[in-house]
């Protein structure tokens, strides 16, 4: 190939999103041929199997522990996310009743979309959410927080069995520091 026409698909392979670094990389691991193939038409992979769906809330605290949890259960890059305020408590909160339609549109669209197996329920403790929609003084204590955090999630959980017997769902919360326990 010459230098010529080497720059000209250098030049069309970066309009069409491939770097220097890619396209000399697709070169030294086959030339003309890989890098033809890197062109070519493929399957999308946003459609498929996914191991599960997660609902959690949009505390920006526990992003990063959340990630690492669902990184340390295997499912990198396999589970679809919802966020809504209070997780549980958003999708069944009457206040806005159109959490809870956005909670079961994306429950919905995940089953047809990337054939969820499971869906995951994570609160956590020192929700916001919780603190303004409910009340502080419910919270008063580790144990009447957990007890009110698990009441929302095992309402949850028989709501999404009711409409989809077969689904797995797994029940959470997280501390602030990251740790997460079952909640039967």
């Amino acid at each position: 190939m010459t230098q010529t026409s080497c720059c000209s698909l250098l030049s069309s392979s970066a309009h069409q999103g491939l770097s220097r670094r890619g396209f000399v990389r697709l070169a030294a691991l086959g030339g003309t041929a890989a890098l033809l193939a890197s062109f070519a038409p493929r399957a999308s992979l946003a459609a498929g199997n996914t191991e599960a769906m997660l609902l959690s809330c949009m505390d920006f605290r526990l992003m990063d522990d959340i990630a690492k949890y669902m990184d340390s259960r295997f499912l990198t890059n396999n589970y679809d996310h919802v966020v809504l305020a209070g997780a549980s408590l958003g999708a069944l909160n009457e206040a806005s009743p159109a959490w809870g339609q956005t909670f079961w549109d994306h429950l919905d669209i995940a089953l047809k979309l990337h054939h969820i197996k499971n869906v995951m329920v994570m609160d956590h403790r020192d929700c916001g959410a919780y603190k303004v929609l409910i009340g502080p003084e419910h919270m008063k204590d580790a144990a009447s927080e957990k007890e009110l955090h698990a009441w929302n999630l095992q309402r949850l959980r028989q709501k999404i069995k009711e409409r989809h017997p077969a689904l797995g769902v797994e029940l959470l919360l997280m501390d602030i520091e990251g740790k997460v326990e079952a909640i039967a």
